[in-house]
């Protein structure tokens, strides 16, 4: 138990890692509270400031989770690549969501729980990821494309790993990753939800 309790410790401490903070500050000297909806992730970055710091705020919010694994893989070199990236992936995504340092506020998730899904279960986790992709594609609404993704990887976890550790955590996941988007998705049941990316049939 006191090793998973480091990775978990070791994932939650990189997660709090806003990349978003830092592309925003040095892109434009503002706060990236200030900045559109004010949530620290890379749509948000994106659309307000630019696709080449939307770009950065991916690949450091992809980055943080993978060094976090490789630490705990130098920390713990008898545990397997699986149990590392669960516990520092798991750690991470909560550390993003809930920084103690911005007092709980941080992103919601998805490119972190995107990245832990596929660390730790692989091919399936990508697949997962994948789907959800296409479900924005096709309906245009991010927070539902946000939920499906680790919604879609509970009955795939548990045809592999039954009830077990890794069935408790993509549950847990995916209840954050609903708490993180509640209102992205009561403005979708309501018709309220604007249309943040969708396949065009015609112009």
């Amino acid at each position: 138990m006191i090793y998973k309790s480091i990775l978990l410790i070791l994932g939650y401490l990189y997660g709090t890692m806003l990349t978003a903070t830092f592309v925003v500050k040095h892109s434009t000297g503002n706060d990236v509270s200030k900045i559109g909806s004010g949530n620290p992730g890379m749509a948000n970055v994106m659309e307000h400031i630019g696709k080449k710091e939307g770009v950065l705020v991916l690949a450091g919010d992809i980055l943080k989770v993978i060094v976090a694994g490789i630490l705990g893989h130098l920390l713990f070199p008898d545990k397997t690549w699986h149990d590392i990236f669960l516990y520092t992936g798991f750690g991470a995504i909560f550390g993003h969501n809930y920084p103690l340092w911005r007092k709980g506020k941080g992103g919601k998730g998805v490119t972190v729980t995107c990245t832990w899904l596929i660390l730790t279960f692989g091919v399936l986790g990508a697949i997962c990821c994948i789907i959800g992709g296409m479900v924005v594609l096709l309906t245009g609404w991010l927070p539902l494309g946000a939920v499906v993704i680790p919604a879609l990887a509970i009955p795939t976890v548990y045809f592999i790993h039954g009830n077990s550790i890794e069935l408790v955590c993509v549950l847990i996941a995916t209840v954050l990753m609903l708490i993180r988007h509640r209102k992205g998705i009561y403005r979708i049941i309501h018709g309220e939800e604007p249309l943040h990316l969708k396949i065009k049939k015609d112009k």
